[in-house]
This record gives C-alpha cells, structure tokens and sequence, in this order.
C-alpha cells in the first residue's frame, strides 16, 4: 500500500506533499508523488528544467525526514485528475493527498475541476490540504 500525493510547486502543492510525508511515516508506508503536466507547447525547455529541479528537491527533502518514495514526473498529456487516478489505481493507494487553494465566497460554487475529478473518481479516500494562511 502507499499514499499518493498530487505535486505542483506552489504553496498548496508543498502543504500536500507535507501532510503526505506525515502520513507515510505515521503509517510506515511509502510516498509515491505525482508531477503531471500536459507538455506540448504548454512545456517549455526551461520550464522542464525548473520542474526536474524542484523535483530533485522533493526528494531530497523526503529523504532527509526518511520518508520512502518514489517521484514520478508526467509528461503525457493527461490532465493532472487522470494521472493521480492511474497511479493510486496502480499501487493500490490507501489514499490520495491533494492541495487545494483558497476561493472568494464566488470561487466556492466552483471547485477546481482536477480536484472535483479526483473528489469522485478516486478508487480510494481522498485528503484535500489547505495551505497555511500567510500572515
């Protein structure tokens, strides 16, 4: 079993990927993080590289807290919903982990549709992270 967690490099992806880590060394189980980006023209050369390099980041973090992982980054032109769905599918995940930003009272009609899709079509529980309010 493992957890699988959503990662964007924004404070709502590093919140996730946090209370993922927490909840693999609580449950002695492993991480599997998911980078999923559609690629194309969207994806430039220098934007990869950035990505690699946070990514590499990633790793090193979860290492440094001992936390067993595995980083996955996507490149297929799946919406980020589809590959967190594939991957918890695929390792039998206990449960996805995923940020989500604050919305105006307006923005809370209308949830991110990767989250929405991930909400409802998750084989498994799904944690929905807010990042700390700033301040």
């Amino acid at each position: 079993m493992a957890v699988v967690v959503g990662y964007v490099p924004t404070k709502e992806g590093r919140a996730a990927l946090r209370r993922a880590a927490e909840e693999c060394l609580l449950r002695r189980t492993r991480l599997v993080v998911i980078n999923s980006n559609r690629g194309g023209k969207d994806l430039d050369a220098d934007e990869a590289t950035r990505f690699d390099e946070e990514l590499r980041g990633v790793q090193a973090q979860l290492d440094d807290v001992g936390v067993e992982h595995e980083v996955r980054q996507l490149v297929r032109g799946n919406e980020p919903a589809e590959d967190l769905i594939a991957a918890a599918e695929e390792v039998e995940a206990d449960f996805i982990v995923i940020g989500l930003r604050r919305r105006t009272p307006v923005g809370k009609l209308i949830l991110g549709s990767n989250a929405q899709r991930i909400l409802l079509d998750a084989p498994c529980p799904v944690l929905a992270v807010k990042a700390p309010t700033e301040g």
